[in-house]
């Protein structure tokens, strides 16, 4: 990303970005500003559906202790309970990238992903969209259709341990883009992924996780800015690790 920057306002500083198509050139306090604000953007939007994601993610372990407890035990195999979390890690836990995949993809934050514009008139499927047509794309629907997911609405990260080149967060199979696909695709994948791990790595380490009450959490949505939880999930941590000096 620095180099992109960077890239960026060398390109203003010699003048190259110019005036053309009617289009004013960007002055290097223009090209600056513009900057920060897509930078600030990306921080901003990736710290509200991660954090969303992750009440998910959360949630869907505590209703299934067999893939919470396949989690724990990948932690303790590559971390063991001497160490903290580091990013050094976070490569070596397929099981944990395959439950934050598996939470994308039956809870997107974005079920309807930003708005596109259709640049002509053209038919799909039948349907003619005009020119300059709005068009949403329901990826929720799609992530949790029966002819592209088997059992789709089962919670199942082993499924992205299978044929992982094809789901990844690319978009180009289709069947599962949370992030978007193409030109437009999501800038902050790399980031809120990155956030993503670590955290709930770090919570799932640290400590056991309770149900107050043995509560099972219920998966009922509400629509906000992203697709949140309707009730708040409400857990209680208990420490897990033998060494007390990882909690200062």
């Amino acid at each position: 990303m620095s180099n992109f920057y960077g890239k960026v306002v060398d390109l203003a500083s010699d003048g190259r970005l110019r005036h053309r198509d009617g289009i004013a050139a960007f002055t290097i306090t223009e090209v600056a500003a513009t900057l920060t604000v897509a930078t600030l953007d990306m921080i901003i939007g990736s710290t509200d559906t991660t954090s969303t994601t992750m009440e998910w993610a959360m949630t869907e372990l505590l209703r299934h202790p067999n893939k919470l407890q396949r989690v724990v035990e990948e932690l303790d195999a590559i971390i063991g309970d001497q160490t903290s979390v580091e990013e050094s890690h976070l490569p070596r836990l397929l099981y944990l990238e395959a439950v934050v995949k598996e939470t994308f993809r039956i809870h997107p934050p974005a079920p309807l992903l930003f708005p596109h514009m259709s640049s002509e008139t053209t038919i799909v499927a039948g349907y003619t969209i005009p020119k300059n047509s709005n068009i949403f794309f329901n990826v929720r629907a799609i992530q949790r259709n029966a002819e592209f997911w088997e059992d789709p609405l089962r919670f199942e990260p082993e499924r992205f341990l299978k044929d992982t080149e094809k789901r990844n967060y690319t978009g180009n199979s289709f069947h599962f883009f949370p992030f978007g696909s193409g030109r437009r695709i999501c800038v902050g994948i790399p980031l809120a992924e990155k956030i993503m791990m670590q955290i709930l790595a770090t919570l799932l380490h640290c400590f056991k996780w309770e149900l107050p009450n043995g509560r099972i959490p219920n998966v009922k949505e509400k629509l906000q800015l992203v697709l949140s939880k309707a009730e708040p999930l409400v857990v209680v941590p208990v420490a897990r690790l033998s060494n007390l000096m990882q909690y200062k």
